[in-house]
This record gives structure tokens, sequence and C-alpha cells, in this order.
């Protein structure tokens, strides 16, 4: 009873409170109170409620629907992270969030209807956490879709000091008739390519290993035919094809859409090819950011690793008939778009070749 009673008083005279262990609650509210009104800037009038409450409330209008489907991704940004860490610049990040989450599901044909993020932290920077969050709301109204909640987890000891990770979350709508699957594709038809802004949010681990960790440039280095420093260039934000797909879809028949997102072209394009199809890519039928060269060169890496990591300058894929190309490109033109003519679909193997 006596050591009991000794415990007891040990642990009475720690007064402990939860900040003690590493989680501060006012840090919490104050960076809750700083997004609201970001989050608010991207309302739709459907949003009931958003960030404060356990759930937030969105209402789904299905008058103008049939028989809709939601479609739903999820994901993250991956070791790209590293870089904004290094660089100590996080306002781009949340962009690279959102694309990765609804360029998926626009494949699909879907409207981004809502977005939710996830923010895990060893110790909460209230700065940090407010530029990642302008970011992903930036992302989201670029996308259309409204930033209706989320989830900020500080977890002490977890992570390394100074650094954070991210997840997203998406959901959007489609008719069922008008759901793209590439099930229509067939012999004949065409591959659009849509030009990237870069790496997008991918292969960076391979990045940081040919670049930052063999100590070869520093972040701050300006190489040979980049627009940017290394770093810069690096976290150039990934590209997010919501509206031109979006307007695509309404003037043409799309048969097929892949983001080409972890696992390059080789891995991605294959996943809406019907059996009995295989796409032919024509190499050099589009421009190939200089990043890449560099990285290949610097690397010392196959041209087939690097169409099975890396977009290649393409990250997106349309499929269409042929008699669609031409005036598919042009109004892709027209709309600020790099579009190129890259390949076409024949009879096969499901898979890529390279031509």
């Amino acid at each position: 009873m006596k050591q009991r009673n000794s415990l007891h008083f040990e642990a009475e005279s720690f007064n402990l409170s939860y900040k003690d262990s590493g989680v501060d609650i006012d840090a919490g509210s104050a960076f809750v109170k700083a997004i609201k009104p970001v989050a608010r800037t991207t309302f739709t009038p459907d949003v009931l409620a958003g960030i404060g409450g356990f759930g937030a409330l969105f209402r789904l209008k299905l008058s103008k629907f049939k028989d809709p489907v939601l479609v739903a991704g999820t994901d993250g940004v991956g070791t790209k992270l590293k870089i904004a860490f290094l660089m100590n610049k996080h306002d781009t990040i949340g962009i690279d969030l959102v694309a990765m989450c609804v360029n998926d599901i626009v494949v699909a044909g879907a409207k981004p209807l809502f977005f939710l993020d996830y923010i895990a932290t060893g110790k909460l920077d209230v700065r940090n956490a407010a530029e990642v969050f302008k970011g992903i709301a930036e992302g989201c109204k670029e996308a259309g879709c409204a930033l209706i909640g989320g989830e900020t987890a500080e977890m002490p000891s977890f992570y390394s000091e100074g650094e954070y990770d991210i997840a997203g979350f998406a959901v959007g709508i489609v008719e069922k008739r008008k759901i793209i699957d590439g099930s229509d594709i067939k012999t004949g038809d065409r591959l659009i390519g849509l030009s990237s802004s870069g790496l997008h949010s991918n292969g960076f681990s391979l990045v940081r290993k040919i670049f930052i960790d063999s100590k070869r440039y520093g972040l701050i280095d300006r190489i040979s035919g980049l627009r940017k420093g290394l770093g810069e260039e690096l976290l150039t934000p990934t590209r997010i094809y919501v509206k031109t797909v979006r307007n695509i879809i309404k003037r043409f028949r799309v048969k097929g859409i892949a983001h080409i997102t972890g696992g390059g072209i080789t891995e991605n394009l294959p996943r809406i090819l019907p059996a009995g199809c295989r796409a032919v890519i024509k190499k050099g039928s589009w421009k190939v950011h200089p990043i890449f060269r560099h990285i290949q060169d610097t690397g010392g890496i196959s041209d087939e690793e690097m169409f099975r990591v890396f977009n290649m300058g393409v990250g997106m894929i349309l499929v269409v008939s042929e008699s669609d190309v031409r005036n598919l490109i042009r109004s892709l033109k027209r709309m600020g778009e790099e579009a190129y003519a890259i390949g076409h679909i024949e009879r096969g193997k499901r898979g890529v070749v390279y031509d």
C-alpha cells in the first residue's frame, strides 16, 4: 500500500499536460482558425458544413443525372516532400496533392466535387502548415472542387523535426453512360499526349539519389537548359488537367484517358487498354523537358527505365479515333495546351511498345 501511495504521489508531482508530451492543442486550434477563411474560398453552394465540425456536409443534387456514379481517389506526394523540407518551401506542395487525386478521377470523365486533406507531423509548425494548406486550396480552385474538411495530426517523435506527411482524398461524379473506361478502344485509334510541367510527383526517390544523395548538385545550382535553380525546378507543381479534360469530353468522343503518374507511360497506359490492344509510342513526337535528360544523363539511366518511372513530358494521354485527331489538337492548342499526336493502337498483347 505504501508503495502504491508513493507512486501515486510521484505521478501527481509531475503535473504533466498534453503539451509536455509534445502535442500543442492551442497550436492546432490556431491552425484551424487560420485556415477556415482559406477553405471557404473554395466552397460551392453545395457545401453545407465544412472545416471545424466532426464531418463535412455536401449536398448532392442528383436531378440532373439519370444514373449517377461517384468516383473516388486518394494519393499523396511521396518523397517530393523531402525537396520541400530541404528548400523550406511549402507553398506549392499542396497543389501537387490535389493534382494527384483529381487527375486520377477526371480520367473516368468525372467532375470533382470535394476534397479532404490529412496532414501529419511531429510538431505542428503553423506557418508551414498554413502554406501547405494555401496550396491545397489553390489546387481545389483550379480543379473546381470544394475543400470541405480534413485532419491535422500532431504525433511527437514519430516524424523527424520539421517534417510532415500529407494525403488527399477526392470525390467526383459522372453519369454512368458517360464513364470513360477504355472499353471502346480499338486498333487504329490514336494517342494524344498533353504536356506535363516537369516531374510532377513521381520518381523522386531516384531523383534524390542522383542529384542530392550523391552531392553532385546543390538545390540552388543552375543547370544548363533549366529555367530555374534545381530545387525550384524539382518543386514545380503537378499540372491539374481537370478543366482541359472536362472541356474536351463535352466536344469530342474520348475513348480512354490515362494519367501518367507513378510507373510512367509504360505502366499507366495499359491500365485503360482492352485485351488484344497494345499502344505504340513514337519517341521524339513530343517535347521532352530538359530535366528528364539531365536525370538520364547524370544517372546513366536506360530509356526503358526512364519511361517506366517518369512521365517524360506527357502528363495525360487521350485515346481518340483517327478522324478526331486534327480537330482535337487544334482545340487543345486554342485552350493553351501543348498537345501532340504521340502514337496509335494496334493489335497485340496489352502493353506499350516504343518506336
